[in-house]
């Protein structure tokens, strides 16, 4: 199966996301992330939608998408030619054993501890997917004990833009 990545320019309203979340539920699709925020115009949202699925699933979903109420734009953005990044809060167990590993792993994914006490250590990690997955293998072993994270973000490389 196919990883794919779903811009949806939508208008800020009441009951949009859901509507939107409705459609793949109604059809029976999982998607892996989605993140809501409002644009530079406080009167649309942009939506990042991640799936899961082969060509025609995916061709399914876009369609869907064009047709529901508010829904502006739709576009599979290219995964060559876009930037995607997720934000990750993950607490690890703090021990006199592995406290110097966690910090040596935090500095080399270029990652940020944002809270330090005597028994758990919080560091916030942004990047790829991969970035963030290859973080939390690093933290197995040494006693995660709880994650957060956002799903994706992405934009489209260069100059180029959804049209509105």
């Amino acid at each position: 199966m196919k990883r794919s990545v779903i811009a949806v320019y939508v208008e800020n309203k009441y009951g949009v996301l859901a509507r939107v979340s409705g459609m793949f539920m109604r059809k029976g699709f999982n998607i892996d992330s989605l993140t809501v925020g409002v644009t530079d115009d406080p009167d649309f949202s942009r939506i990042t939608i991640t799936i899961n699925g082969d060509d025609y699933i995916r061709e399914q979903l876009i369609n869907q998408l064009k047709k529901l109420h508010n829904v502006k734009v739709v576009k599979l953005l290219d995964g060559e030619s876009t930037l995607e990044r997720e934000l990750m809060l993950i607490k690890v167990r703090n021990t006199p054993e592995n406290r110097n590993e966690i910090m040596a792993a935090a500095e080399i994914y270029r990652a940020k501890i944002i809270d330090y006490t005597t028994d758990a250590i919080c560091v916030e990690v942004t990047g790829e997917p991969s970035k963030i997955k290859a973080f939390t293998e690093v933290m197995k072993p040494l006693g995660i004990v709880e994650i957060c994270r956002t799903g994706a973000v992405a934009l489209e490389r260069g100059g180029s833009i959804m049209e509105r």
